[in-house]
């Protein structure tokens, strides 16, 4: 029996309704602007908030998408409601939005686990996981048609982080996209979000993810899906893709009008 992962957080991180959202999402990559996509795009970064929050923050990065074809798709995406220790590759057929069925890449999803102790096949962080799953009304828009892996990594320290790289490294090509998950600070006032945000800013545009990774690990900023940033820019340099540009930043305050408690929010490229 075919096995699919159905929409988790339809209607409540973005609309449930097809034709709804896909207004939604296409009326953002309106409102993106036009930026040329720098040659051998390689991946980006998106947020991953409900869409009234992040979304126009994350359209910016699929815009360069539009127009352009990838038979496969990785999205990496931290693991926010289960710890394991190690990276899951979701064990199914197929992941379900609102807009269809996305099929996954078993090839590549064979080729990324094989004599690995640390990536594995299965269930662990897909369940309920929202972080895969927002990204993937983007990409159905923007792509069409693609198959995808989706990758949550239960543990985002170094020894993941390298593994996750190197295997990366090996079985992508130039038809294949990478999309790494992820929010930066939580609930700091819109001033210290400012200040930890735009690290990561600094970092993600100076293409140093070693840098970005010993900030994390010592705490002096804050990614929810820092290894999934660094996993992207490691894989990137060991193909010789050696550029980063951070298209925008905002916060949650932008919306809501709060500056006391933010959730901050970026997207970039990598080429």
């Amino acid at each position: 029996m075919k096995k699919v992962r159905q929409p988790a957080v339809a209607g409540m991180f973005y609309p449930s309704a097809p034709e709804e959202l896909a207004d939604e999402i296409n009326e953002m990559l309106d409102n993106a602007g036009t930026k040329e996509a720098p040659d051998n795009l390689y991946g980006i970064v998106a947020p991953h908030a409900g869409y009234i929050y992040s979304g126009q923050t994350a359209a910016k990065a699929y815009k360069l998408l539009k127009g352009k074809k990838y038979e496969t798709v990785v999205v990496i995406s931290p693991s926010h409601r289960e710890y394991f220790p190690g990276i899951s590759v979701f064990d199914g057929d197929a992941y379900r939005t609102p807009l269809g069925e996305i099929e996954i890449d078993t090839e590549m999803r064979d080729r990324i686990t094989e004599g690995s102790k640390i990536i594995f096949k299965g269930v662990n962080g897909h369940r309920s996981e929202h972080a895969v799953e927002v990204q993937l009304p983007f990409l159905q828009v923007v792509l069409g048609d693609f198959k995808l892996l989706p990758v949550v990594m239960g543990d985002q320290s170094k020894l993941f982080v390298d593994e996750l790289s190197e295997r990366l490294s090996k079985v992508v090509d130039e038809n294949t996209l990478i999309v790494s998950s992820s929010d930066l600070s939580h609930y700091y006032s819109k001033q210290i979000a400012e200040k930890l945000d735009s690290i990561i800013v600094d970092r993600i545009n100076n293409f140093d993810y070693n840098g970005l990774l010993n900030d994390l690990e010592e705490n002096r900023c804050e990614a929810c899906g820092g290894g999934a940033i660094v996993s992207l820019m490691k894989s990137a340099d060991l193909l010789n893709r050696k550029n980063a540009k951070v298209l925008a930043r905002t916060d949650s305050g932008d919306i809501t009008g709060d500056s006391k408690e933010v959730v901050g929010y970026l997207s970039a490229v990598v080429y």
